[in-house]
């Protein structure tokens, strides 16, 4: 048996090598490094799966999600409510711009931000709210753009992890996920579903004027070159880059569907077993599965994350620590016991190996072992 990877992107690459090749090829050939033509070609093709008017590609996801703070035209002082259980990136571009994170609390089974508590973040200084579609699947948004409109906020979703999940309302319609708020994000980070060779990022939006204020954001401020109307950043997604994805995205749904595939089988594997706690899926949207992760209950997470280890099969924490805990972010004021949601799944969840090459004797392998260390 080959090492088992949590992913598998050399798999992956090999399966898809003469289009990614090719692809790449045909930038050096032009020597379009910045901005050539294949970049405006992923935006609309991306535009075209996701069915968000607008795509405006920029260097990585972090910078998507500060973008477009900047292009609400967010200032400083003002508060951002943001889940205490997530990736730093997410409270750290509300930090940078002089915002302040105000943290919620998440739901223990499906890991998304709790819309029962959002009355009691809100205040007059709010003015956005940040879901975060964790591991894969989609916030409850039909709630979190009701209330969004009943107090006028700005709604960004960070669908880094979530990219290719569709969300059903109640009234039937099917949206998928970064294309309900106000602006959507994502990550190009090469382990996310979509993921590109480097790092690279993307806005969604369905507002025409929003969408040219990003994209001029993006590009130092300016419209027409060496004439910029606004602060701005340079953050570009590399014309190598745009390449490689526009030859990835034909593959996302074989992607999903691979990943959902492996999910499965874990789920079988591990139903009713007391000390695993599967990931719960929440009726009204589908699961891109970019991590797969259970909550370990009654022994000690990190024993299993060594056994595991020593039998040669990965597992990653994601994350240790909640946001509110972390040392940048201590001077809010916030204590331990204030969010006891993300303090618990901090120290309970474990991401398991998913990709889109899994080899069935790997999985039934990585099944095996873990049953074994609770056998």
């Amino acid at each position: 048996m080959s090492s088992i990877q949590m992913v598998d992107l050399k798999s992956q690459y090999d399966l898809i090598k003469a289009e990614v090749d090719q692809a790449i090829q045909g930038v050096i050939d032009t020597t379009s490094f910045i901005n050539g033509p294949q970049v405006k070609e992923f935006s609309n093709a991306l535009a075209d799966y996701t069915g968000a008017r607008y795509v405006i590609t920029c260097g990585n996801g972090t910078d998507a999600l500060q973008i477009a703070m900047m292009g609400l035209d967010f200032q400083p002082g003002q508060e951002v409510i943001v889940p205490a259980f997530t990736y730093v990136a997410t409270a750290e571009v509300i930090a940078l711009l002089g915002l302040k994170p105000v943290f919620i609390d998440v739901i223990a089974d499906t890991y998304e931000l709790d819309i029962a508590q959002l009355e009691s973040k809100v205040s007059s200084n709010t003015v956005g709210i940040v879901p975060v579609h964790l591991y894969g699947q989609c916030s409850n948004m039909e709630a979190i753009l009701a209330f969004a409109k009943k107090h006028n906020l700005k709604v960004i979703e960070d669908t880094a992890q979530a990219i290719g999940a569709k969300y059903t309302f109640s009234d039937g319609r099917v949206m998928q996920a970064g294309t309900m708020g106000d602006v959507g994000t994502t990550s190009f980070f090469p382990s996310k579903n979509l993921g590109c060779y480097g790092d690279g990022g993307a806005m969604f939006t369905n507002n025409e004027a929003l969408a040219e204020k990003l994209r001029m954001i993006a590009n130092h401020g300016q419209k027409k070159k060496y004439h910029h109307h606004i602060v701005g950043v340079n953050s570009r997604l590399d014309t190598l880059q745009a390449a490689i994805l526009n030859v990835k995205l034909k593959h996302l749904d074989r992607y999903s569907a691979s990943r959902n595939e492996v999910a499965d089988k874990y789920d079988e594997a591990f139903a009713g077993h007391k000390n695993i706690k599967s990931p719960a899926r929440v009726p009204n949207s589908t699961h891109a599965f970019h991590q797969y992760t259970v909550q370990i209950e009654g022994v000690s997470r990190e024993e299993l994350k060594s056994y595991l280890a020593e039998k040669g099969v990965p597992s990653m924490v994601y994350y240790p620590v909640p946001l509110h805990q972390q040392e940048a972010y201590m001077d809010l004021g916030f204590k331990k016991g204030d969010f006891p949601v993300a303090e618990s799944l901090c120290l309970k969840v474990l991401s398991l190996p998913i990709h889109t090459e899994m080899k069935v004797e790997d999985q039934e392998y990585i099944i095996e072992t873990i049953k074994g260390f609770f056998a």
